[in-house]
């Protein structure tokens, strides 16, 4: 059973199935310290507790993050990315329309700017 604190850089270097039976290990020994709480150890079970718990806590945060690292190699090239790997932004700016389809002039449009183009007068306005 571990005592100390895990440090999360250890974590990094890890595989899943490392993280998945040090995750499982943790647990374990949390579950321990809680029937000893209840049984009526003392005030030192208090603090591994915490610790443990934070320790799941970056175990946890160490899968996810290589998970969700691994899904975006694995969708980088594709034509579609799944909506928790899109950028958040706000909903408004998901909605904007691209800087493509801003800069798209239809054909009646065109034909307007052609036949009726911006006059220039010779004569300055005074401000």
């Amino acid at each position: 059973m571990s005592t100390t604190k895990i440090k999360t850089a250890q974590l990094w270097g890890k595989n899943k199935d490392d993280l998945k039976k040090q995750l499982v290990d943790l647990k374990q020994e949390l579950a321990t310290l809680r029937t000893q709480k209840v049984a009526g150890g003392n005030n030192s079970k208090l603090t591994k507790i915490h610790d443990l718990r934070k320790s799941v806590a970056r175990v946890l945060t160490v899968i996810n993050a290589t998970q969700r690292s691994q899904l975006r190699l694995f969708y980088k090239n594709k034509k579609y990315l799944p909506l928790d790997l899109r950028p958040k932004k706000t909903r408004a700016m998901r909605r904007r329309l691209t800087k493509h389809e801003a800069g798209i002039v239809s054909e009646k449009q065109k034909k307007r700017q052609m036949h009726f183009p911006q006059r220039k007068y010779a004569v300055k306005a005074e401000a």
